[in-house]
């Protein structure tokens, strides 16, 4: 039996990352590709991440070279299987100390959309983009993505394909919802065996009936937001939605809180926020009852919406005493506050997808070639996690490199400024190391509103 020929070696640890995924690709041109690829997608965020750019070629022109049409069939045509990428990628999160997840963290479900010009690109289509914030024409994709305090990462992406895509629109069998998309992400993830506390989602998923229905038959916990005018049914004099509870819980002054209870949130830089959280005891939600929920702001007396938090959960009251079957463990106010908190990472995974790794500058039109380009994106993305644990277990060894950190990226000086660099205009002697600003750069832009540590003693 002959030995594989070697692909030509991507700079500095990139290397050694895509080394573990080589077994996926039969074919010397699909492994030299992965790493072009990747590459390419690390590069500074002023060059743009399409296929030319990737290739290092002219836009226009450039797309006939050899460099472009090479990455183009890697992505359209080549013989590999997406899903055996994600999972090897996962695989190496779970398996790395510094990323592996725990009963700790959170499984954050969302979607994000991106424009997308013309009709022909899978997927496309009219339809609401909430990074807009109003209905363009785009491409929509639900993810799931493991996050605590110390590290954050996708997991897995499905596009969302909009009704008019199907032959009888949304009483096609093929035809799934975004919540539902979802939900079968979130069943893959408890199948896999991905730890976590509880499933985190915004109120699109929070409001939707059967995606949290289905968390519940499931088993798992989950802290969803919900509309501040979520309603339920009531007698005259009571409180009938949230922010009527909120606004009736008799907050007349930190002397006098009422019914809210002071929760402190410390950051990642070390500074401190005190908020206040409430727990509603009206209509279908108390302590003792399956569902709670809770009002989470900094101000109870003015309510702010950007930051207020009106949130569901089915994790057990400290003091419960209704019957559970005890899969689910006690949370406290400040736990379900810790946990929504979490979400923050996902906003901060879309801007470092999007605006550093390319996530919507593919040049493709196929279900196939996108699904492999995202695929390629969280490579990238998730190469950074895991070059910053082969960082520190380094420094641990033999102490920390000299380093030069810039906006994109962290360089370390090598001594032979004739190794291999990683694109024309990279500084003489400069390597790819710890990825795109390591994982320390890259939540650095967000460490003031970043996700808060547990509080001692919170449940």
């Amino acid at each position: 039996m002959t030995n594989r020929i070697m692909a030509s070696a991507a700079p500095g640890p990139l290397e050694a990352y895509a080394q573990h995924f080589d077994t996926l690709f039969g074919r010397l041109n699909q492994r030299d590709s992965l790493r072009r690829y990747l590459e390419g997608l690390l590069l500074p965020s002023e060059r743009t991440k399409t296929l030319t750019a990737l290739a290092n070629t002219e836009p226009i022109v450039g797309a006939q070279q050899p460099a472009a049409q090479k990455l183009q069939w890697f992505l359209s045509e080549s013989t590999w299987d997406v899903g055996a990428v994600t999972q090897r990628r996962i695989e190496l999160l779970r398996t790395d100390p510094s990323t592996a997840p725990s009963e700790d963290g959170v499984l954050v479900v969302d979607e994000t959309g991106d424009r997308k010009d013309g009709t022909r690109t899978a997927h496309v289509g009219r339809q609401y983009l909430a990074n807009l914030g109003k209905i363009d024409n785009g491409v929509v994709s639900v993810s799931t993505l493991w996050a605590d305090v110390r590290v954050y990462y996708p997991l897995e992406v499905v596009p969302y394909t909009p009704a008019h895509h199907f032959e009888q629109g949304k009483s096609d069998p093929a035809f799934r919802t975004k919540p539902a998309i979802a939900l079968a992400l979130t069943e893959r993830a408890v199948a896999a065996g991905i730890p976590f506390r509880a499933v985190v989602a915004d109120s699109f998923y929070g409001e939707h009936a059967g995606f949290i229905s289905g968390l519940e038959r499931l088993g798992v916990g989950y802290v969803a937001a919900l509309k501040p005018s979520h309603a339920w049914w009531h007698q005259a004099g009571t409180p009938g939605s949230l922010s009527e509870a909120a606004k009736g819980a008799g907050w007349a002054g930190a002397q006098h809180p009422g019914a809210w209870e002071p929760i402190e949130r410390i950051f990642r830089d070390g500074h401190a926020e005190l908020w206040h959280a409430l727990e509603v005891l009206a209509g279908p939600y108390g302590p003792e009852k399956p569902r709670r929920a809770v009002v989470v702001t900094t101000d109870p007396g003015l309510l702010p919406g950007h930051s207020t938090w009106y949130l569901a959960t089915n994790l057990p009251a400290l003091s419960t005493t209704h019957a559970t079957d005890g899969s689910l463990m006690p949370a406290g106010l400040a736990e379900i506050v810790r946990l929504y908190g979490l979400r923050m990472w996902v906003e901060q995974s879309y801007k470092q997808v999007k605006h550093r790794l390319g996530w919507s500058q593919y040049q493709v039109r196929s279900d196939r070639a996108i699904r492999r380009h995202w695929e390629l994106v969280c490579c990238a993305f998730c190469f950074c996690w895991w070059a910053h644990g082969a960082e520190l277990l380094h420094q641990s060894r033999s102490g920390p490199p000299q380093t030069d950190a810039t906006a994109d990226t962290l360089v370390v000086r090598k001594k032979n400024p004739a190794e291999r660099v990683l694109a024309g205009g990279t500084p003489s002697g400069a390597q790819l190391v710890t990825a795109v600003g390591a994982a320390h750069a890259l939540v650095a832009s967000l460490d003031g509103s970043a996700p808060a540590a547990r509080a001692a003693g919170a449940a």
